[in-house]
Formats: structure tokens, sequence, C-alpha cells
């Protein structure tokens, strides 16, 4: 890595893993304890998710909070507006006080006010300002999420975002090519990976008929999907059964799904499981299931294929978790959602047998250093030390 000093960074993002849990939560939290052990001294600055006066619990980083405990999402599993103009507010405040104690500020282009902030902010801080844009939304999907009026705002936020002078980084070529049409000042880079754990395949010799899904039980996921899946798989392989963790505003779906299906002795729904229980259960399931319409990368189907484990994941324009996916190698791209090709995907992954989990476990092999976290953060230190 390119640097001769240590660096004061500040990251930002309104939540923080393991309170929090998700695919930039994790992201965050590993690159602020790699970049500690690099040497680096490292601020957090997020939203309150821990009781106060405890310690939110990531070794020797600054963590603060610059806003209160919010529920981030309504009911029916979409942001609410008010965290992010709150954590945004907060952001802000601080960088006003402090932005000239840090030599990067490196923050999520999502929930967007706190970018414009770090923006704002930067005429007396003079900070580098590094971006990560995990997905770009298109005007389409936009008005989709929030309706007619409120979905064009959140365009032109988003567009506004793009405008600001940074280093912006993407995770997958989709979203690259997305936020250089959307008016972004000069050139996104692409990192590599998020991959944080082992380079080699950790395969386990008991492999169960067993579908595991991983993630927020939140519409974009499809989780729901999963449990007709299950019901219309077993017609061909009737052992078959499915762990579906996590949880959020379609678990209750979820869970009448299965009761409606009479799985309740195959299908489990625990909600949040501690992270090696996660790791265990990927270790000896015949597949991951990830059903989503969109995702901005798909980290769990990295940590899947280091168990020698294929996954489906589902074709579809916002879904950048089908460019991990090599068809026939570490899994198959189903059609759609529906019940037939979720089914026909888990069938074809038992068919394949032990096979397919030893070009699995060797695609692993093959990409792991490319999809690891050291990769990228090489990429964004170097980048924090440019001039």
């Amino acid at each position: 890595m390119r640097v001769e000093r240590p660096l004061r960074i500040c990251l930002v993002y309104d939540c923080l893993f393991p309170h929090t849990v998700g695919g930039a939560e994790r992201w965050y939290r590993n690159l602020a304890e790699r970049l500690v052990a690099e040497g680096h001294e490292v601020t957090y600055l997020t939203l309150r998710q821990w009781d106060r006066g405890a310690d939110p619990g990531v070794p020797g980083v600054d963590v603060r909070a610059v806003g209160p405990r919010m529920r981030l999402y309504a009911g029916p599993g979409r942001r609410r507006m008010w965290p992010p103009l709150v954590f945004g507010l907060g952001v802000l405040v601080h960088l006003l006080r402090h932005g000239r104690r840090y030599d990067v500020v490196h923050t999520a282009s999502f929930p967007y006010f706190s970018l414009l902030a770090a923006g704002i902010a930067r005429r007396l801080g003079r900070y580098r300002l590094v971006v990560d844009w995990h997905e770009v939304w298109t005007r389409d999907y936009w008005g989709e999420y929030l309706g007619g009026i409120a979905g064009w705002v959140g365009w032109q936020i988003q567009r506004s975002c793009a405008r600001v002078p940074q280093q912006a980084f993407c995770f997958s070529r989709l979203h690259t090519a997305r936020l250089a049409g959307v008016g972004l000042r000069g050139e996104a880079t692409t990192l590599p990976g998020e991959y944080a754990g082992p380079s080699q395949a950790q395969r386990s010799g008991l492999v169960e008929p067993l579908v595991v899904f991983a993630g927020r039980h939140i519409p974009e996921k499809r989780v729901p999907a999963i449990v007709p899946a299950i019901a219309e798989a077993r017609r061909t392989m009737p052992e078959l059964r499915a762990l579906i963790i996590g949880d959020g505003p379609d678990r209750a779906e979820v869970l009448a799904l299965v009761m409606k299906h009479g799985l309740g002795g195959a299908v489990q729904v625990p909600g949040f499981v501690p992270t090696p229980a996660v790791a265990d259960a990927l270790g000896r399931a015949l597949c991951l299931v990830l059903p989503s319409r969109r995702e901005g990368y798909g980290l769990v189907v990295i940590e899947a294929a280091a168990h020698g484990t294929p996954s489906v994941v589902v074709a579809g324009p916002d879904n950048a978790a089908v460019e991990l996916i090599e068809e026939s190698v570490n899994g198959y791209v189903a059609a759609s959602a529906a019940a037939e090709d979720l089914a026909a995907a888990i069938v074809r992954i038992h068919a394949a047998g032990p096979g397919l989990r030893a070009t699995t476990a060797a695609w692993f092999e093959r990409n792991a250093r490319r999809l690891s976290l050291d990769g990228s953060l090489e990429l964004a230190v170097d980048a924090y030390a440019r001039d």
C-alpha cells in the first residue's frame, strides 16, 4: 500500500454491524477493523444502536453516535425519511466541527444526506472524500419504491450526490456503469470484493438436503418466495428442508406461508442467529437460495462458496449477484422467483451431486484473492493517499 504515514480516516454509515445486519454494515465494520490493524486512526460516525453508556463493540475504533436510536424502516420495509435527515444533520455538525482533523472521509452514498453533508463540510475540512456506491437506482425503480413525486425527488437527490466531487467506488459492473449514467464527475473504480474470510474452501464432509437463506426479510429480497419453492421441490425431493435466517417486515408472511403449505416440520425461520451458526448452516447446506430482485453485491454467495456450497440467484436488471455465478460451476441463475423456477434450480443442484460442490470450491479458491476485502482495502488506501 502506498502510505508513508498513518492516516486519520472517518467512516460514515448510519448502521453498525452487528447491531444492524446487512452487506454494507459488514463492509464498513470489516474495513474499520482492517484499517486499525494497518495502523490508521479510524472514527466511525453512525446512529446510536446500542444502549447509552455501553461499548458499541469495535475495538480500536472511535465509534461516535451523531444521532439517536431510530426505527429505520417503515411497515412495508422501506426506509423512513426522517432518520436519513437526522443522520445527515449529525454528520454535517460533526464534520463542520472536526473535519480538519481527518485526512479522509469515506462514506456510503446511501442514505444520501450524509454524503451531501460531507460534500458541504469539505470546503472547511479539506479532507479527501471517498464514496461507496453499493447501488445506483434507476428512475423507474425510484418511482416504484416511493411513488411518482417522491420517487422523482429521490432520483434528483441521487443525481446531486453523483455530482459531488469524490473518489467513487462501486462493487459491481452493473452499478459502475449506472453511476456513470447519472452524472458522476470523473470515473468510478470497481472494487474487487468484500469477503473477509479464509482463502481456502472449508469443505464439510456432511451435506444435508437443506436450503439456506440468510439476510433481511424485506421486499427486495423476496424471502416469501422460498417457501412455495421448497414445497414444489419436495415433490421430487421429499426429504428437502429449509433454514430461513434473518428478520424483517416480511417475516410474518414467511411464517404464514410455512403454515399454509404444511411445512412446519421442514422449514425453520429462527430469526437472526449468531454469525458462527450462519457459517455452520452454509457449510452443511445443499445450497444457498438468494431470490432477491435487487442486490448491490451478494456477499453471501461468496461466503457459501467458501464452504463449497453452490448458490441459486435470480435473473433481473437490478441484481448484481448474478455477476458472482458461473453457471453450472458454482450455482445457477433461475429465470424468476416463481416456485417452479427456484425449485428447478434446487433440484438441479441436488442432481449435480458432489461434482458441483467440487467445482464450487475450486471456483472460490481461484477467485478468493480477487474477491477479498484485502484487495479492496489496497485500492481504498491507495485512494486515501492520492494527491
